[in-house]
C-alpha cells in the first residue's frame, strides 16, 4: 500500500508518466524502496480508478501515445493524511540473515565466503549510494523547497549508515572465523 503513497508523493511534485516514475524511483529512493515497472503501472491504474490520479493521453507522432498522470485533489488529501499518520509497523524480513542464522551447519571456509560476498555487496551498495546525490540533483527543480531536499538526503544518510554497519559486522565475523574464535561444535 505504501507504493500508492510513494507514487502520489512524486506526482504531487509534477505530472509524470509511468516511465518517469520508474526513473525517479530508481534515481532517488531505490536505496529503501524498489518498485518495478509493472508494479508502478498496476498501481497507477488502481489510483486512477480510485480517483486519486487522473490520466491524460498525449498523442505523439511516430511513437505510442504517452499516458501522463497527475494527482487529483482527492489524491493529495489522501497523501497528506497518510504522511502525518503513524507509520505502520512492518515485520522485518531478511533472506541474508536467515542464511547467517543457519550458517553454523557449514565449515568456516564456506561461511567466510558468505561474509566476503556480503562485504563486497556492501562495497557495491555504498558505491551506488555515492552516485545518488548527483542523480537526485536533477530533481531539485521539481521540489518546493531546500527543506524537501534535506529530507531526501536524510534517507540516503540512513542507508549509507546501515550499509556501513552491515559491512563492519560482516568484516568482524570474517575476522572471528579466520582467527578461530567461532566454536566448532
Amino acid at each position: 500500500m505504501s507504493l500508492d503513497y510513494a507514487i502520489l508523493g512524486f506526482l504531487n511534485y509534477k505530472p509524470m508518466t509511468g516511465y518517469d516514475l520508474k526513473k525517479v524511483f530508481d534515481d532517488s529512493v531505490r536505496h529503501f524502496w524498489y518498485a518495478d515497472q509493472s508494479q508502478i503501472y498496476r498501481t497507477l491504474n488502481r489510483l486512477n480508478e480510485q480517483g486519486w490520479v487522473q490520466r491524460e493521453v498525449i498523442e505523439q507522432d511516430n511513437r505510442p501515445d504517452r499516458k501522463q498522470y497527475s494527482i487529483t485533489g482527492q489524491g493529495r488529501e489522501a497523501l497528506q493524511k497518510w504522511l502525518i499518520s503513524q507509520p505502520a509497523e512492518e515485520a522485518p524480513h531478511s533472506s541474508p540473515l536467515i542464511q547467517v542464522f543457519f550458517a553454523g551447519q557449514f565449515p568456516d571456509e564456506v561461511v567466510v565466503k558468505m561474509f566476503e560476498f556480503l562485504d563486497k555487496a556492501m562495497d557495491q551498495q555504498l558505491a551506488q549510494y555515492g552516485e545518488i546525490p548527483e542523480k537526485i540533483e536533477e530533481y531539485r527543480r521539481m521540489l518546493h523547497s531546500d527543506r524537501e531536499m534535506y529530507f531526501w538526503n536524510a534517507t540516503l544518510d540512513l542507508g549509507v549508515r546501515i550499509a556501513k554497519v552491515q559491512q563492519e559486522w560482516a568484516r568482524d565475523l570474517i575476522s572471528d572465523l579466520k582467527d578461530h574464535r567461532v566454536p566448532q561444535k
